[in-house]
């Protein structure tokens, strides 16, 4: 398989998850390299649901290395809500669970700011999901976050957060807010800092010693590139780097040993919180698209905005990850339609724009360009042979694959294992 990176192609929530869980029956190695407990990803095996936030989705495989990577802003209790979790469902976490000693923490005083920020934005309000993801990684830019490694050092992860709960508590009644107990948060991560110490190791070193030896290593990534603090569109986006490139930041494994990259698209668009989203449907279709794909988050249950899919964003993201290939997910949710559409390109004060604006008004303003497609209206649920699809559905496929600039490489027509067609 060699050393893998699957990212989200559009603006997340495109069935990672799934895609990942498939593609962890070849790998020794699972890395969860950005992002934190906003966001989620769903796995089903069998009847059994479960829904991950921090822990890579290996772990529901026995056998597997699960690492989060130091790309990743950690919240320890909810890292270990989310190990009790898994455990009480019967799922072993031992020596197969490691985080990154150089990964930074996500505490309550993250949480307070996220909260009042996002307030104070008013109709400007970015979405966040209020887990203080955004704050931590500005701590960790501004050279003042607390990370991993000081829970192994109590005095020390004492006095930096005493300090940073004091600067917290100022802005706090600024804004006539509770102020945050040093003492309380103090007790309740020292304590898990007990709990998690035999998870805790130099990641960097082991993985790319793993990768030498020729293990087989699968890094994943949360949301979607169009969210990528860089590359997303700006600022209705998530505070670190979803792209491929984000993968070697975030885990240590240098560029030129990744061999492959994945992209995950589903076979129509969603997005979740605010920003532009070109293609979206405010009508019938587009409720039926939510409530057939059952498009709610995974971490907030928040409805998911849904629409047709958008081959311009698709292009961009094929071109800024160096997607080798395309994994569609819910391409059975399309399977009742008897007309399909597909953004070719956007309209942008009468003229044609085919890639993404950085210009995030601009975007707000393009129009689709559709193409139609005739729809199969038949299940594809029980296909597991590309060949065997409708024709109709395989021209679909080979279509937004040409859209986007690169090849098919797996179809999902169901939310289970099984479900799954390889090329």
């Amino acid at each position: 398989m060699a050393t893998t990176v699957l990212v989200g192609a559009q603006w997340g929530d495109e069935g990672k998850g799934k895609i990942i869980d498939v593609l962890t029956e070849q790998a020794d190695v699972v890395v969860r390299y950005q992002g934190g407990n906003n966001a989620g990803h769903t796995v089903e095996v069998g009847n059994e649901k479960y829904v991950l936030h921090l822990v890579p989705s290996g772990i529901l495989y026995p056998g597997k290395l699960n690492v989060i990577g130091n790309g990743v802003v950690v919240d320890p209790l909810a890292l270990l809500e989310e190990i009790n979790h898994l455990q009480a469902r019967g799922i072993a976490i031992n020596g197969n669970l490691l985080v990154s000693d150089r990964a930074n923490l996500v505490l309550p005083y993250h949480r307070l700011l996220d909260a009042l920020r996002e307030e104070q934005k008013g109709k400007g309000k970015i979405g966040t999901t209020k887990r203080g993801i955004g704050p931590a990684y500005s701590d960790k830019v501004g050279r003042t976050g607390i990370r991993v490694v000081d829970l192994l050092s109590p005095a020390s992860f004492s006095e930096k957060l005493r300090r940073k709960v004091r600067e917290t508590n100022e802005i706090a009644r600024t804004f006539g807010a509770k102020p945050l107990s040093f003492a309380k948060i103090n007790a309740e991560y020292l304590a898990a800092a007990k709990k998690l110490r035999r998870h805790i190791a130099d990641t960097v070193t082991l993985l790319n010693r793993y990768e030498r030896d020729g293990r087989q290593i699968l890094l994943e990534g949360a949301q979607g590139t169009l969210l990528d603090i860089d590359f997303g569109t700006y600022p209705f986006v998530t505070s670190s780097n979803t792209t491929a490139g984000g993968a070697c930041a975030g885990s240590g494994i240098p560029p030129h040993r990744i061999g492959r990259v994945v992209g995950v698209m589903k076979a129509y668009t969603t997005r979740v919180g605010e920003g532009p989203f070109p293609t979206e449907l405010l009508d019938a279709s587009g409720a039926m698209l939510r409530e057939t794909g059952k498009e709610f988050g995974a971490t907030t249950g928040r409805p998911r905005r849904c629409g047709w899919f958008d081959a311009v964003a698709t292009r961009f993201s094929v071109m800024l990850n160096g997607i080798d290939e395309l994994a569609v997910t819910k391409m059975d949710v399309l399977d009742t339609l008897p007309k399909i559409k597909v953004c070719v390109a956007y309209k942008l004060d009468g003229k044609l724009v085919e890639t993404v604006p950085a210009d995030v008004d601009a975007l707000l303003h393009c129009k689709p360009v559709y193409q139609e497609f005739d729809g199969w209206q038949t299940s594809t649920k029980l296909v597991r042979n590309f060949d065997d699809l409708p024709k109709k559905a395989r021209l679909y496929l080979n279509k937004l694959a040409q859209l986007s600039g690169t090849k098919l490489g797996i179809v999902s027509v169901g939310p289970r294992r099984a479900e799954t067609i390889f090329l």
